[in-house]
């Protein structure tokens, strides 16, 4: 490759994805949703299944059901330990082997601890894996199926790595902001007032914003729904697109009910070569970056904006000497629209930016399987990468509701001198000291809206949750009264900035805002 590189210098030298369509009667287990993800990436590698005996170290991202809340609470066998579970089934002794925390950045801040340890002479080879089965779980529950193989006698518990607090505070869980599908279009409809726009014309734009990723995913093998859709397609409510929470409609809301599995092999240069993997099928992580915004919902600067995404951003650039104009391959996490439109603004590339947005087909598309769905991007990004010699990528993963950022920028390119990953602590600590509103638990008086959602159930407008400011400047959640012209006011007219009353709800645990 015409560099000298070092002997403890991380490269991903295999990656391996799987999506499972079949009868969910028949539908692979956890674990061996698992097992065929690493087999790939290790054939992909042009090596032999044995070689995964020899792993010192991996990382299982966490599967959806034992995130807290109500998946958790799901009576069926599980793995206590997925990655005991794994090293016994491909008969490896790693002496490093950890679970993420829930969260969409998990891939991707795993990847990078790995590439970290391996620069750091703790493991040599290391295989990074995740898997989501709620397509197959519902369905079997469903229909009565049983779980026959989903659990095992393995009964420790895993180590952890990542942040284990809870996306959102009780105060905000009651109103309804722990569900993705009701917070992120609180981003959306202030990015809206932000910029001006009406209404109507927003609508067509997100149809327009999204329609490239379904044709990014009609072209992918792997994805779920690989159906090319129209931009009016995309917003124009109907039976099978009904509205979830205003202003996205089913077709822009990540689905997680899939049968997925991914996993990329992560090698020193020492063991790539003892190995034999050829040079042709290494791909380097040039930078990365990992940090968290201000945790809480409430607690954050404004609704159009991410320190983290913007900060890790410029220090994975920082780390791997190039600028966005480098880029070649992009993906950005595309849970629901606004994460995209904000993480596009945060790391400066246009909407509209010829490179494209994604490589997968993005989650409402290509599927959104629990937190796993980075590694599917990384693994398309390898493919994508040796294809193109000498080509940068960057991959971004976002956790909760715009919370927990992880980034990766990588090219078949060596890296050059000592790999060395900023501690994350550095742009916590900035981000930590930012400023935000006071916030108020319990309102009372004259508010205006910072921004809304309309929440929508499958018989039609279901409630209306709102951001706002009391007479002071202090910030509160609410909701609004369960009237459907109140709620089809906020959808027919903008809502960001409209005044009301704010008081306690008559069940004494929410707040209730009354809009003029």
């Amino acid at each position: 490759m015409g560099v000298d590189m070092r002997d403890d210098t991380p490269v991903l030298i295999g990656a391996g994805q799987f999506t499972y369509r079949g009868e969910a009667a028949n539908s692979p287990s956890p674990l061996e949703l698992l097992k065929v993800a690493a087999e790939r990436a290790v054939l992909d590698a042009g090596l032999s299944g044995t070689v995964l005996a020899e792993l010192d170290a991996l990382a299982v991202v966490a599967f959806s059901i034992d995130a807290p809340g109500g998946l958790s609470k799901l009576p069926l066998p599980r793995l206590s330990d997925p990655p005991a579970s794994l090293a016994r089934a491909v008969s490896a002794s790693p002496r490093w082997s950890v679970y993420t925390e829930t969260g969409g950045n998990s891939p991707q801040q795993a990847v990078n601890v790995v590439c970290e340890r391996i620069a750091q002479g703790e493991s040599d080879l290391a295989l990074v894996t995740g898997a989501e089965f709620l397509g197959s779980l519902m369905k079997r529950m469903k229909g009565g199926l049983g779980f026959e193989g989903w659990g095992d006698d393995i009964t420790t518990a895993p180590q952890r790595i990542g942040d284990p607090r809870p996306g959102v505070t009780r105060q905000e869980a009651a109103h309804g902001l722990g569900y993705p599908v009701n917070t992120y279009p609180l981003f959306e409809n202030a990015l809206r007032a932000r910029d001006g726009r009406s209404q109507e014309e927003h609508q067509k734009q997100l149809g327009a914003f999204f329609a490239p990723f379904t044709k990014v995913a009609a072209a992918n093998p792997h994805a779920w729904f690989p159906v090319e859709r129209t931009a009016e397609e995309l917003v124009t409510v109907t039976d099978r697109n009904r509205m979830v929470g205003y202003p996205y409609p089913k077709y822009l809301n990540a689905i997680m009910e899939v049968d997925q599995s991914a996993a990329v092999l992560i090698a020193s240069v020492r063991k790539a070569r003892e190995l034999g993997v050829p040079e042709d099928k290494w791909v380097f992580l040039h930078g990365c970056a990992d940090a968290c915004d201000l945790w809480y919902p409430l607690e954050r600067q404004d609704y159009h904006s991410s320190p983290a995404m913007r900060l890790t951003g410029q220090r994975a650039f920082e780390m791997a000497g190039i600028s966005v104009d480098d880029l070649d391959v992009i993906d950005l996490y595309s849970c629901f629209p606004s994460a995209v439109r904000i993480g596009a603004e945060e790391i400066g590339l246009a909407l509209d930016d010829p490179r494209g947005l994604t490589i997968t087909g993005g989650l409402p598309y290509f599927g959104g399987p629990g937190n796993n769905y980075a590694l599917h991007a990384i693994a398309e990004m390898v493919a994508k990468l040796r294809a193109r010699p000498g080509a940068y990528g960057l991959s971004t993963a976002n956790g909760w509701f715009l919370t927990k950022q992880s980034v990766g920028i990588y090219s078949t390119r060596p890296v050059e001198g000592k790999w060395e990953r900023e501690p994350p602590s550095v742009i916590q600590a900035r981000i930590d000291a930012l400023p935000h509103p006071e916030i108020i638990e319990k309102p009372q008086g004259r508010a205006v809206i910072e921004t809304y959602t309309v929440v929508h159930g499958r018989e039609g407008v279901r409630m209306g949750i709102v951001i706002g400011r009391d007479s002071r400047g202090r910030r509160f959640v609410a909701q609004t009264p369960d009237d459907p012209e109140i709620l089809r006011d906020l959808e027919s007219r903008e809502g960001v900035g409209r005044t009301g009353t704010v008081g306690p709800h008559p069940d004494g645990v929410r707040n209730l805002f009354v809009p003029d």
